[in-house]
C-alpha cells in the first residue's frame, strides 16, 4: 500500500502562484509514475501532469503547459506541482496519484485516472478573478 497526502492548496488571485506537495509513504518503491489530476465542480476529473519517478521525465496537459511544473524529491518521497500564472479556470480540487505500472509511461496511459492505484485525499485550489 502507498499512502499519499497532498498539501499546499489555498486561495490565490489570478496571476498568482501556489506549490502543491504530495508526500508518499508505505510501499513507495511501487510508485513508478506519479501524477496530478484535478476536478472542478460539476466536471470530470482531468489529467494535469505526470512524472516518471525514476528518470524525472515529465508530461503535461496542454491547458497547463508552460505554467505548471512537476518535480520530485526522491529523498523525501515527495512530488511537487509548482503552479504559476494561475487562472480562474484552474480552480479545482487537486489530487495526487501513484501507479506501479511503468509501461503506461510509454504508451500514453499516464493521462488516464483508471491506471493509477493510489490516490490522495485532494487539496482545494481556488483562484479568484
Amino acid at each position: 500500500q502507498v499512502q499519499l497526502v497532498e498539501s499546499g492548496g489555498g486561495l490565490v488571485q489570478a496571476g498568482g502562484s501556489l506549490r502543491l506537495s504530495c508526500a508518499a509513504s508505505g510501499r513507495t518503491f511501487s510508485s513508478n509514475v506519479m501524477g496530478w489530476f484535478r476536478q472542478a465542480p460539476g466536471k470530470e476529473r482531468e489529467f494535469v501532469s505526470a512524472i516518471n519517478w525514476s528518470s524525472g521525465n515529465t508530461n503535461y496537459a496542454d491547458s497547463v503547459k508552460g505554467r505548471f511544473t512537476i518535480s520530485r524529491d526522491k529523498a523525501k518521497n515527495t512530488v511537487y506541482l509548482q503552479m504559476n500564472s494561475l487562472k480562474f479556470e484552474d480552480t479545482a480540487v487537486y489530487y495526487c496519484a501513484a501507479s506501479p505500472e511503468l509501461r503506461m509511461w510509454y504508451n500514453g496511459n499516464y493521462q488516464h485516472m483508471d491506471r493509477y492505484d493510489y490516490w490522495g485525499q485532494g487539496t482545494q485550489v481556488t483562484v479568484s478573478s
